[in-house]
């Protein structure tokens, strides 16, 4: 079986570091992780994506740029806010977003 892939993006490395690690616990996904808006954008090119995560620290005009070039690439991509409340949040947060 196929790992899913999932875009995880944010503006600080510690926190950003340690959501990637928690969602790479999971034998069935595979996360990658950008702190920036051209990182975020290589990958979501280079890689398929099921799922992005937003993470905090990302302004509203960054937020609007990456959504709506994230759909253009792909329509059918979700896209998932969170701003942190521990790993279950997280894991019912990328559970429900890929249904």
């Amino acid at each position: 079986m196929n790992k899913i892939n999932i875009l995880t993006i944010g503006r600080h490395p510690e926190i950003l570091q340690t959501v990637v690690r928690l969602v790479n616990n999971n034998p069935d996904w595979q996360c990658t992780g950008a702190l920036s808006d051209e990182d975020a954008l290589a990958a979501f090119t280079s890689t398929p994506f099921k799922l992005v995560l937003l993470g905090g620290g990302i302004g509203p005009e960054s937020e609007q740029k990456l959504c709506a070039a994230f759909r253009a690439h792909d329509p059918e991509i979700k896209i998932v806010q969170h701003y942190g409340g521990g790993s279950g949040l997280l894991f019912a947060e990328i559970y429900q977003a890929l249904g």
